[in-house]
């Protein structure tokens, strides 16, 4: 698959599913534009990425709780290129508990805030860059929480709620910018693993989340996948 010049804005990208989107997009020639409420460990993903020599990258702080920091790294992009290809909104913080009381006040407002209000305004703010790209995709890495009557994760009640925000600010996107030929693609896969044998009888991995991610960006400008619903292991395991 040949990306060779694509600019792609990963938010979320200092670790976990987050790099391994922008390694595997700048592995395929992209431009990569990394966010991270850690900068600093942005930078270290970016320097590896640089250092292969496929794609090249660049490193920005965006902490997606925080309007101003998402305004200034829509800011920042826009000082960087005239238009954006792929923005995959996958930055949210991830909190377990069973009950409201186990997580305190602050961090539940900062998961609503990052996997609700952050993502709205960034999209928004980078509307603009997506609308100026001859192939712009919006990827948005949801979750099953998300998705109603499921209630299989150990996330927290707030966790949920951000990702059902979060869907549903997703769906009406997809209606209303199909028309413009822009892509809103959600993925909503249960809870994975980052490493595991990629078996049928195991848990989902995030690499094969991210080679959905790859597979519907790569596309057609015909092909419109709304979404990707997976299922979940269940039951004993041999």
């Amino acid at each position: 698959m040949d990306l060779d010049g694509t600019r792609v804005a990963i938010t979320g990208a200092a670790r976990d599913t987050g790099r391994l989107l922008a390694e595997a997009f700048a592995a395929r020639g992209a431009q990569v534009f990394l966010s991270a409420r850690d900068v600093e460990a942005a930078q270290r993903v970016v320097d590896e990425i640089n250092r292969r020599g496929a794609g090249r990258a660049e490193a920005f702080h965006c902490d997606l709780a925080t309007p101003d920091s998402v305004r200034g790294f829509a800011a920042a992009l826009a000082d960087r290129t005239n238009h954006l290809d792929v923005l995959v909104n996958n930055g949210a913080p991830y909190i377990h508990g069973d009950d409201l009381a186990d997580v305190a006040d602050d961090m539940i407002e900062s998961v609503l805030a990052a996997g609700g209000t952050g993502t709205v305004l960034l999209t928004k703010h980078l509307l603009p860059l997506l609308r100026a790209s001859t192939r712009p995709d919006v990827v948005n890495m949801i979750s099953a929480c998300g998705e109603v009557g499921q209630h299989r994760s150990g996330a927290h009640p707030a966790f949920y709620a951000a990702k059902h925000a979060h869907a549903g600010f997703a769906e009406i996107l997809s209606h209303r910018l199909r028309p413009e030929g822009i892509r809103v693609i959600s993925l909503f896969p249960p809870d994975f693993v980052q490493d595991g044998p990629r078996r049928a009888d195991s848990d989902l991995t995030a690499q094969s989340v991210v080679d959905c991610v790859l597979f519907a960006v790569a596309q057609p400008r015909d092909c419109f996948i709304r979404e990707f619903r997976f299922e979940q292991v269940s039951g004993p395991r041999t």
